[in-house]
């Protein structure tokens, strides 16, 4: 009887309680919030070292945009490889080491005296460390732990990234113009490693490690079965993704918003504004009001997405952010005024306005397999980020102006509006990726 009295209640305790109050997701999502930001001191930095770099070792733009190229570059390719290890080994000892490479070749910049240094710190260490703290760190945390307003969570985790930007592009460009570019590196790694006791003690994998249900979901989910082989499986299932028009589609737009954002103003925007005698300060501090309206954007995405076709949704943005990039050359000034400031708040409001519905996508197409698609969707936007972060150095350096490569990208993003609009409607059946 005690045994048959035991089992039952031992069977009770292992089934998930329904607890009233916020749903532990909301919990979660947030340590992902906090940390994103935290991350986002990294990418706020290197539109501001262009002009101490070129003054203090006489590099050239070109080749100071090189080690920025190969950071955005592994930013996107190390993203599909670091979804499949979150799978493999769980998302809190992937993101905590990722955070600990960061703080190291930010912090190992300080000591640095040759331009290959510089490939190799900010470049190689800082690249591979924020590939693993890419939007496929999102894209799991919302696809585990939400069935219901995935878009609304999928834009807020977004606009993290721009909220870390708000917080730190003022603070990093007061330090460089007052002390000198190297205590910002030192702020940028001490910033990383403060959140990495957040990430470990705080985030959890799966639902059901606390015995819940995913957000909305009306049935408990138990935890997948650790998934090996994390490289493989990441290249086969880009292999399956290639044979569906979807997937060039998605990359080809996806590259452009890269080369029309994170490789052009975030990196060249600033450079480009000293040009025309505007402070670096200054310049920066509308780069960051960027981030301001760039949240409001984002979230604002992520709930259009739950409600209105998302390839319409990005054709629009799309088209509008082209428009935006052709009149920012008349409109680059030695003072701030009126023009200038609606273009800052029209471009925030786009930023990544485009991140909410390119995952809906990517989960309309390809099912569970949707979080390594969007990491290699992702590799695209940083393969067109880190084309661009040269190449607008090298124009810089050739044209002296900045001129040309605004323009080009104006083009480029009425393409990308093209693309969006022939993304197939119906969903294609996805290619199980063997394991």
């Amino acid at each position: 009887m005690t045994q048959t009295s035991e089992a039952p209640a031992a069977i009770e305790e292992q089934k998930p309680t329904s607890r009233p109050g916020i749903h532990r997701a909301w919990f979660v999502a947030a340590v992902t919030f906090v940390t994103i930001i935290g991350a986002a001191a990294f990418r706020s930095l290197p539109g501001l070292l262009i002009d101490p770099l070129h003054a203090d070792f006489g590099w050239s733009r070109g080749t100071i945009g090189a080690a920025v190229s190969i950071n955005l570059a592994l930013y996107g390719l190390t993203a599909p490889f670091a979804a499949a290890l979150m799978d493999r080994f769980g998302i809190r000892r992937v993101v905590a080491v990722a955070l600990t490479v960061i703080a190291l070749g930010s912090g190992l910049t300080v000591w640095m005296t040759a331009a290959w240094q510089l490939l190799l710190c900010w470049g190689l260490l800082v690249g591979l460390g924020s590939g693993s703290m890419a939007l496929a760190f999102a894209a799991t945390v919302t696809n585990r732990w939400f069935t219901e307003r995935r878009g609304l969570v999928s834009g807020i985790l977004t606009a993290a990234s721009a909220s870390g930007q708000l917080i730190f592009l003022p603070l990093l460009s007061w330090i460089v113009t007052r002390h000198d570019w190297r205590p910002a590196a030192v702020t940028v790694a001490l910033a990383a490693l403060a959140v990495v006791p957040f990430v470990w003690l705080l985030l959890r994998d799966h639902p059901a490690d606390v015995g819940a249900k995913p957000y909305g979901a009306r049935e408990f989910v138990p935890k997948p079965a650790a998934v090996r082989g994390a490289a493989r499986r990441t290249v086969q299932v880009l292999f399956s993704a290639v044979r569906t028009g979807p997937f060039w589609l998605l990359a080809g737009t996806f590259a452009i918003c890269g080369a029309s954002t994170n490789g052009l103003v975030q990196t060249h925007f600033v450079p480009a504004a000293h040009d025309h005698g505007m402070p670096v300060t200054a310049a920066a501090s509308l780069l960051a009001v960027i981030g301001v309206f760039d949240v409001v954007g984002t979230i604002a995405s992520g709930w259009f997405t739950d409600r209105f076709s998302p390839r319409r949704l990005l054709a629009v943005y799309y088209a509008l952010r082209g428009v935006s990039l052709l009149f920012l050359p008349m409109l680059l000034a030695p003072a701030v005024h009126p023009p200038m400031i609606f273009f800052i708040v029209f471009y925030g409001l786009d930023w990544v306005a485009t991140v909410p519905p390119t995952l809906a996508l990517c989960r309309e197409h390809y099912g569970d397999d949707s979080a390594i698609v969007f990491g290699w969707v992702l590799a695209s936007h940083q393969v067109g980020a880190a084309l661009v972060a040269f190449l607008g150095g090298a124009a810089r350096d050739v044209f002296g102006s900045y001129d040309v490569v605004w323009y080009a990208s104006g083009a480029l993003c009425a393409a990308a509006a093209l693309m969006a609009l022939v993304i197939r409607r119906r969903p294609v059946s996805p290619v199980p990726a063997a394991v």
